[in-house]
């Protein structure tokens, strides 16, 4: 996996989504991580390694690939993938609000 790689934006045609907690911008990072932005300017990075690799990862276990996991995007202000597997933005903004980081546990 490259050190860093953008993703795109995949909205619905005419949709914007607004809420504070929803992404507007959305880095792939090397170690099964995420740098995240959200429409309110607020930062972090989302540690997703504890969960892909996980017994129980479940839909998430097709992110233990580095390639599929850098195909991330955001769909109306969430990560998603194309395999089902998404993220909640309101739970992810909580968690990077309170401390930064929001590591994701099996």
């Amino acid at each position: 996996m490259s050190s860093e790689a953008v993703t795109q934006t995949n909205q619905a045609a005419g949709i914007i989504p607004v809420a504070p907690w929803r992404l507007r911008a959305l880095s792939v990072l090397p170690e099964w991580q995420l740098a995240v932005t959200f429409n309110d300017g607020s930062r972090g990075i989302v540690d997703l390694s504890a969960l892909v690799h996980g017994p129980d990862a479940g839909v998430f276990e097709a992110l233990r690939d580095p390639v599929f996991f850098a195909t991330a995007y955001l769909d109306c202000g969430a990560v998603t993938w194309t395999n089902g597997a998404d993220l909640s933005p309101s739970a992810m903004h909580k968690e990077i609000q309170r401390c930064g980081v929001w590591r994701i546990l099996e």
